[in-house]
């Protein structure tokens, strides 16, 4: 996989960390490519010289159409997310890449956590999860196709990846508006469990050193920060740079599927963010000697509060997230007054 220019396409591309990625390519001084519908752009617009295909991926023959013709030493994949996409992207890509990366999952591993921190080989099962599932199962379609033909693919594993558009919280900007306007936070559990965020920036710099690189076909990597923060931390992160408290409200995670079971992020919250998540880099850093992490969650916070002033109609509160948030505060302040109902009268002590 060697030449002038790395001929790379990204399946995707505008998303939050495949947008980073693309311009780390670009900058690298790829020859990008990307693949999509050409829908969701604006937020994070493509650099002029990168290349888009417009293909949708439920419409099979549109992204062959796209791809007639072309070939490609890589395509790194945002968005094949089970068994099915993954047998459809190995019947697409099967001799037209030399590297197909396939951008799987941190949640895949089990949980509850047994031992920290997470590596490579940790076992994969999450039964919280329905999302940590589908990935296993797309992963077992690509290993498989490994194994059987060598299709050459490379398996990432991100975690919480942010960037200045995406804020890394269950109810993004829904929560960062309740924080800005001094309104309750609903904290999963205690707080107190510890959580890995990585920048979007950072992760593609992770990315960038295993494309074109033929000793990492067959092989898993998750790419993440060293940075570790309970989530309280991460709440009052946020409301430091906003210059205010932050005004927590704990509520027990087992009482999410209950409370707001029509809510996106409680099975997420139940699977993957209420266990306490630290990964190991080892590997990515012994394949990519020069991957340092430099952006922490204290100096990309006023990054992302510049980017809510400069983009208030992407940064509107969510009518159903903010019922959901009040409804769980409503619970919490009832639940404590049940509670402080049912406590003994405090006797005086025994002289």
């Amino acid at each position: 996989m060697t030449g002038e220019r790395l001929k790379v396409l990204y399946v995707g591309g505008t998303g939050t960390i495949s947008a980073s990625c693309v311009r780390a390519s670009v900058a690298g001084g790829a020859q990008v490519s990307v693949l999509n519908r050409g829908r969701s752009a604006s937020l994070r617009p493509l650099p002029g010289d990168v290349t888009v295909l417009y293909g949708d991926l439920a419409d099979p023959e549109s992204v062959r159409a796209a791809l007639d013709g072309q070939d490609f030493d890589v395509v790194v994949d945002f968005l094949c997310f089970d068994a099915a996409q993954a047998r459809r992207a190995v019947e697409l890509f099967r001799g037209r890449a030399k590297q197909y990366v396939f951008i799987s999952s941190a949640s895949i591993y089990r949980k509850p956590v047994r031992r920290v921190p997470i590596t490579e080989s940790t076992p994969r099962h999450n039964p919280f999860s329905s999302y940590a599932r589908a990935k296993i199962g797309a992963e077992e379609v690509l290993n498989a196709a490994y194994e059987a033909e060598e299709f050459p693919v490379t398996i990432v594993r991100p975690s919480h990846t942010y960037d200045d558009a995406h804020p890394p919280l269950p109810g993004d900007w829904t929560v960062v508006d309740r924080i800005v306007h001094g309104a309750e936070i609903v904290v999963p559990g205690d707080g107190t469990s510890l959580w890995t965020l990585t920048h979007s920036d950072d992760f593609a710099q992770g990315l960038a050193g295993l494309l074109g690189n033929p000793l990492v076909l067959g092989e898993t990597f998750h790419i993440t920060s060293d940075e570790v923060y309970t989530w309280n931390q991460i709440y009052e992160t946020i409301a430091a740079a906003a210059g205010v408290p932050a005004r927590l409200v704990h509520v027990p995670s087992d009482f999410l599927p209950l409370g707001a079971p029509d809510w996106f992020w409680s099975e997420l919250i139940l699977g993957d963010l209420q266990h306490s998540v630290i990964l190991d880099n080892t590997k990515i850093r012994r394949y990519v000697p020069g991957f340092a992490p430099a952006i922490t969650f204290p100096a990309a916070v006023p990054r992302m509060l510049r980017w809510r002033e400069e983009h208030p109609a992407a940064t509107q509160p969510d009518p159903q997230t903010t019922e959901v948030m009040d409804r769980l505060v409503r619970g919490y302040h009832r639940a404590a007054q049940v509670f402080a109902e049912l406590a003994p009268s405090a006797q005086p002590s025994p002289a």
